[in-house]
Order: C-alpha cells, then structure tokens, then sequence
C-alpha cells in the first residue's frame, strides 16, 4: 500500500520506519529541509532503540523515503497520516494549528480518494473539525479516521510492531476496511483490531493515558505516607499489584512523571471536559500531586545538610524523563536541578543519552560529565533521577572513593537500603 506520513517527529518517523518494515511504500514529509536530509542520510534526529537501523534498512530498500514535497507524496498515497505536532497552549488545550493546518495542504493535493488519518494525540472532536477544513477545500471524496498511537518512548518500535491493540476511529466502512488490513500484519498473534467511531478512538488514547498517570500519582501519594508511618512501599506496592485487577504495572513510586504524553494528556482532558462544563476532578488532583512529586527528593536533600545548600555539590544521574530516551520534555529533573541551583547547590549532570538535550536546556550553569562516574568526583551526594539500567549495579566502592561523602538520593528506588547503609553509605529513597 502507498502511504504519505506528514511530520518525522517521534510518531511520524517510528509509524512510516515500522508501516515501511511490512512492505509498504511510505513518504515522510516534513517541512524542514535540513531535517530531510539527515533523514535521507539514514541518520535520524531522536533516541530511540532499533528506529535509526529501521530507518536505514528501509533506505536502503526503496520502501522509504523522506521528502519536503507534501502536495507529491499526498497524489501518489492512498492513505495519508498526520503526526504533526499539538503542543500544549497555556490553559492546557492541545493547540491543533498545525494538524488543520497539514489538514488544509492535503485537501489542496488531492487527485481523488483519500484517507485522512489523525495519528497525533489530538481532543475528542478533531477527526470532525479536519473533515470540515478538507470539505472546504477539495471536491474529491475522502474519509477522515482516528486511529491513535499507544507507543511508549524507549519501547516505540517494539509497541508498534507487536501492539496490545489498534484503534480505529472510522464512520465510513470503505476507510474501516482499507485501515483494517493496513494493520493485520501487526496483529497476528491474536491482538485486537478494535473499530469504532471517531470521538470514542480519540477518547481511547486520553482515557488510556491519564489512568496510567493516575496510578502513578496514587502510588507516590502512598509512597509519601510511608514515609510518615515508617512503612516500606515496596511491600506495599507487591500486596496491592498481587491484586489481579489492579496488577503490577505502573506501581513504582518515584519523583513524577514526564514526557511529552502524560502530563499534556491529563491537562488536556481536564481543558475539554471543562469546555463541556464538567470538572474532572481526579485528574486535577493527578497532575497537582505528580507536580509536588517533582519536589519531593529536593526536600529530602534539603532536610539531610540542613543549614542549607550553597557549596554543596549534588551529582545528579539521569536527566531524560525515562531510560532508553534523550527526551527531557517535563523530566523531573528540570525542576530537581533548577531547585537545587537555586538553593546555591553546584550540579554535576550525567545521562547516556540526554546530555546534548541538557544543554539546551541548563547550558553552562551546569557542569556534564562524560562517563557517570566522572559525575561523582567531589559530591556531597548523589541523586539518582533516571532508572537508566547502567546505574543499578554500579562499583559502590567506587562511587563511596570519589564522593566527598557518601551520600545517596535515590529518586526511582532502583536500590536497596539495608545493603546501601552495609556498605556504608547514607540512603533516602522514596517511601521506604
């Protein structure tokens, strides 16, 4: 099948590698030249594992291409993607410029029938706002579908290739079938192809998110109550996921989570439930304490040198919001560091992959290291932010020599605290 995907962000360059991979012959369009040509140079602009060898082996093959040309990729696809952008606007509404925007060009394209499809994160009532912009523009027919992403960064290739299941939003029956067997070859070991109607598949992905969110939240509240009780959240977190209808994941506690999906997801729902004057109160109180989350581990720090922070070197481990990312977009440590710089603290940053990313964002008022024990040399202590895999089995003898006292922060949990204070270091983690 010949497929146009517009926008080579995180959806649209993952969607057009992986539709690529099954034999499709997929056009990228992005309307930044440089950005084209790298891509074209098999060289792709984000981290995530498996996407740049995808990329390059579908080149290679003649199955992908990347091209400035929308209104040519547009005639020549049968289906057309829009994975553009819809950043979020200061009351928290998705700001859907640029979908209407790509919306209008392809009205302006077309040769005959086509399949609109939203795969950007957009509000419930989008998939009907683009079919009134491409009516005005075009009398050729077309269909619009919403058919989301359930991608989790670090994970995306794998996710969409072997997904739990695929959406499809879709009132015209041609369009249901044409996205149907776009997506068999995903599906078949058995994962569901769930058909519906447009506001229900756009409800999907919101839905989906801000319940994850909302676990997360749930169980960094219960962290913090331990705290106060002595209890050990670990043991909590393994009765309450022994339930079956809760389960095991998203329990883990730590200092908030980030990313571009959650936090826009759960401050968007709230926006368009508030339109429709209805107050979504639970996940108000979601992104409130997800927010003061962020603010937790700078009050252990805090708490533990007392007279304050200024002189004192905080080693931070992990800057992106997650491992297997360099996406910094709402990561706790934006605003751990910030706090802590604010308090006078000197930082010395290290992360496998985000550094390029914090500097953009901290510049010089940071010091980055290059290897994570670098990062080590002459701290008061030590926080670990990300759960990056190479910081769960680090020399700790090491790490006890290059410290200027050992002390450790622990924000993700990922150690444990009878064998850190063995081996002589003082420990805070969250909850336990």
């Amino acid at each position: 099948m010949k497929l146009a995907v517009v926008g080579t962000g995180y959806v649209g360059l993952v969607l057009g590698a992986c539709m690529a991979e099954s034999g499709n012959d997929v056009t990228c369009v992005d309307k930044d030249a440089a950005k084209v040509r790298m891509l074209r140079r098999g060289k792709i602009p984000i981290y995530e594992p498996g996407l740049e060898e995808m990329v390059k082996r579908n080149k290679t093959e003649g199955r992908l291409m990347f091209t400035t040309d929308l209104p040519k990729a547009v005639r020549a696809a049968e289906v057309v993607f829009i994975a553009v952008g819809t950043p979020q606007g200061e009351d928290g509404s998705a700001d859907l410029r640029h979908v209407m925007g790509v919306a209008r060009e392809i009205a302006r394209a077309m040769n005959g029938y086509k399949v609109i499809v939203n795969k950007s994160t957009v509000p419930v009532g989008t998939a009907e706002k683009v079919r009134e912009v491409v009516r005005r523009e075009t009398t050729h027919p077309f269909s619009v579908v919403s058919n989301p992403e359930f991608l989790k960064q670090g994970a995306a290739v794998d996710d969409f290739m072997k997904p739990d299941r695929v959406v499809i939003g879709a009132e015209d029956p041609r369009a249901a079938e044409l996205m149907v067997k776009l997506h068999k070859p995903f599906t078949r070991t058995g994962a569901p192809i769930m058909v519906m109607d447009c506001p229900s598949a756009e409800l999907s992905k919101y839905a989906s998110n801000a319940f994850l969110a909302t676990k997360i939240s749930f169980m960094n509240e219960v962290a913090n109550v331990c705290d106060l009780f002595g209890a050990d959240v670990d043991r909590v977190r393994q009765a309450v996921g022994a339930d079956r209808r809760i389960g095991t994941s998203f329990l883990f506690p730590g200092v908030g989570y980030g990313g571009s999906c959650f936090p826009k997801d759960v401050k968007a729902v709230t926006k368009f439930s508030a339109d429709k004057k209805y107050d979504f109160k639970i996940l108000k109180a979601v992104d409130a304490v997800n927010e003061s989350q962020k603010r937790v581990l700078v009050k252990k720090i805090e708490a533990h040198f007392g007279a304050g922070l200024k002189g004192k070197t905080i080693a931070v481990w992990g800057l992106a919001f997650k491992p297997k990312t360099d996406d910094m977009r709402e990561a706790p440590a934006v605003p751990i560091i910030e706090a802590l710089l604010a308090k006078g603290a000197k930082v010395q940053a290290y992360d496998p992959e985000a550094m390029k990313t914090a500097r953009g964002i901290f510049g010089t008022r940071i010091s980055y290291s290059t290897r994570n024990y670098d990062a080590l040399k002459g701290a008061d202590a030590l926080a670990v932010i990300t759960e990056w895999q190479e910081f769960r089995e680090p020399d700790f003898a090491r790490i006890k020599k290059l410290m200027r006292t050992p002390v450790v922060f622990d924000g993700r949990n990922i150690y444990q605290p009878d064998q850190m204070k063995a081996q002589g270091f003082t420990y805070f983690s969250i909850g336990r």
